[in-house]
């Protein structure tokens, strides 16, 4: 026989309180005068009794959800296609899991009416929100600002006040292609991950840029190009770069994911990496260490960055004292493997 579920009221029966009071005790509610000998007897019965929380009467309780929602602003054949998203995911169920909160996935097309984010919030009811991979004309994210759903950027937006965490992007691309010039390549081509309206990608083009004129190397446009995250993309663009037919030894893609497709089309192009075309990526997904050649590429903490931002937003939600601006940047590192040669 199936055994029969523990409630609030058996475990208020058998400590001889109220149902309320034993809601108070488990639910840890400030501001209620309630004995500490009550509190352990409480405690100490719930425990004996196994009883175990039911989350609908918590949520109603406490008016949270006791949930926040990862919201990705991307199309769905870019979110299947994208073998970076599961370190992120990984790293909020860590640190959501051990504060016993439940993570919502949910997206939005790129060209949503502004109040997408507002109505998804009440839908799913969730008590905040992580915005992945945000846009720099995302209108909606300004309106954001002024209401009371704690948000969380994974990205930063320069002209936006709300909290983000991200990494350097255009240090940690300087960094990559530098390396390239360091073994003697000038005439260094460049992918970038995303549209340029997605805030990671015209900021690792400049770090690119910036490595350049750095050391006053001539920065070649017909030589950059931006792919749509996925394979496909990084295969069009390297296509694309190849066929305007300017010489190019090395190049930099800003997505290790978009890397699959440009080393695709060099392949096809009877060209190797590195014997022919030096390459650098950006990410460290697993599949890199594994490619041949291994794919040297830039660190990127997806997973402590997915902490972060969950730390951060439950430190709002619960509204604790964070930073005054919000902005927290993470290090990222060069991993150096077997996909470039010196020149």
């Amino acid at each position: 026989m199936r055994r029969k579920r523990v409630t609030s009221k058996d475990v208020a029966e058998k400590v001889g309180v109220s149902r309320t009071t034993v809601s108070l005790v488990l639910n840890n509610v400030r501001g209620i005068q309630i004995s500490n000998e009550t509190r352990r007897k409480v405690l100490e019965t719930a425990t004996e009794m196994n009883y175990v929380p039911n989350a609908a009467a918590q949520t109603l309780a406490s008016s949270r959800t006791k949930a926040i929602g990862l919201v990705l602003t991307r199309t769905q054949h870019h979110i299947a296609t994208d073998a970076f998203l599961p370190k992120i995911i990984s790293g909020l169920l860590t640190t959501a899991k051990k504060q016993n909160i439940r993570i919502l996935i949910d997206w939005v097309e790129t060209e949503h009416h502004d109040s997408a984010y507002f109505e998804l919030a009440h839908a799913d009811r969730i008590d905040g929100m992580i915005l992945s991979t945000p846009r720099l004309n995302d209108s909606a994210l300004k309106a954001l600002e002024g209401v009371d759903i704690p948000t969380v950027l994974l990205g930063r937006i320069a002209e936006s006040n709300l909290p983000f965490v991200d990494v350097d992007n255009t240090k940690a691309a300087e960094k990559a292609t530098s390396y390239l010039i360091g073994l003697g390549h000038k005439n260094i081509a460049c992918i970038a991950n995303a549209p340029s309206e997605y805030t990671s990608a015209p900021e690792r083009v400049q770090g690119y840029s910036d490595a350049l004129s750095r050391l006053k190397i001539p920065i070649n446009e017909s030589l950059i190009r931006y792919a749509e995250f996925d394979p496909e993309s990084g295969y069009e663009c390297m296509k694309s770069i190849m066929k305007n037919g300017d010489p190019f030894t090395a190049v930099f893609v800003a997505s290790d994911n978009v890397a699959i497709g440009a080393k695709a089309a060099l392949r096809e192009a009877n060209l190797r990496v590195p014997d022919d075309i030096s390459l650098v990526g950006f990410d460290n997904i697993p599949w890199a260490e594994y490619s041949d050649p291994p794919l040297t590429t830039v660190q990127l903490p997806a997973e402590s960055l997915a902490q972060t931002a969950c730390t951060l937003i439950l430190d709002l939600i619960n509204g604790k004292s964070v930073n005054i601006k919000h902005q927290i940047m993470l290090d990222t590192e060069l991993i150096i493997r077997k996909s470039c040669r010196p020149i």
